[in-house]
């Protein structure tokens, strides 16, 4: 059977969330998860399935991909199709010329999971690899300690506490009240918690945002964010520590996050919350 690539529309998104959360697996290589896509779906759901692509043979879904921006494709691909070679040329092929609908012309970078076979076949066609990223690890079969101070799960009334932080953690965020709700409405979101973290005058100094893929599977931390107003007081531990203690209470197995290596202020936060760092991964890119 021939591998088809198309978009899943709106309809068929829980099913490549469901695939997606599948596929993970500890000690695997960090690939495209759930929580990436429930954190896109603060676009809105038609916004989300636009940007999705899936690769199937004889109705199997191989592979998914998530074009987190315009040239950037995150990719995931079935831990028994990583090095099936008809999928991998079909994923090269179908990534590389921007008539396929996938990736436009010029510089654009490819996530995929790294030990797949497309990042060879990507090599011998001239890409290039990018700058180095640090996946991070925590394993939570033991409970979690207390994180020390105020922690809130957030539902609909307390959005704009979460949203407030967001923009007050990353330069040029535009994450709004209606970003929240809509990530909220997305099916990922079902396994997902939002976590607020307050300090001794009830200021709110830190957020983050963990997803489940399930029990007995890695859960990610996607995004984490400190208040600038407020960094050096060790609310990024606390916070971390508090998203680990979060996905162990959904069943996940252990806790992941992915930071770029430069960041070295970050890296330090997540070890010191008791992360463990694994090699390093980089994109495939290809200059313009």
């Amino acid at each position: 059977m021939a591998i088809t690539l198309g978009k899943p529309g709106v309809d068929r998104l829980s099913e490549a969330a469901r695939v997606l959360r599948e596929w993970q697996n500890d000690g695997a290589p960090m690939q495209l998860h759930p929580g990436d896509l429930g954190w896109f779906w603060r676009f809105g759901a038609e916004a989300t399935a636009a940007a999705v692509r899936a690769w199937s043979r004889d109705g199997q879904v191989l592979a998914v991909g998530l074009l987190d921006s315009p040239g950037l494709l995150r990719l995931a691909i079935a831990p028994a199709a990583q090095r099936d070679e008809e999928l991998a040329q079909q994923l090269v092929e179908d990534m590389t010329e921007p008539e396929r609908g996938v990736l436009p012309e010029g510089k654009v970078n490819i996530d995929a999971p790294m030990g797949a076979l497309v990042h060879e076949l990507l090599s011998a066609n001239g890409w290039n690899t990018d700058e180095p990223w640090t996946p991070l690890q925590r394993d939570l079969t033991d409970p979690v300690e207390d994180p020390g101070v105020r922690i809130e799960v957030i539902g609909p009334e307390l959005a704009h506490a979460r949203s407030a932080v967001q923009r007050a953690s990353f330069d040029g965020s535009t994450f709004t009240d209606e970003h929240w709700h809509a990530m909220a409405a997305g099916s990922p979101y079902a396994d997902a918690r939002c976590l607020v973290a307050y300090d001794d005058q009830s200021n709110a100094v830190a957020t983050v945002t963990v997803w489940s893929a399930g029990p007995g599977r890695p859960g990610l931390l996607e995004p984490m964010g400190v208040h600038r107003e407020h960094r050096g007081h060790g609310y990024g531990k606390a916070i971390t520590v508090a998203a680990a203690a979060a996905l162990r209470e959904l069943g996940s197995s252990s806790a992941l996050v992915c930071t770029p290596s430069s960041n070295v202020g970050a890296v330090a936060t997540y070890r010191s919350a008791g992360f463990q760092q694994r090699p390093e991964v980089r994109d495939k890119c290809r200059d313009a």
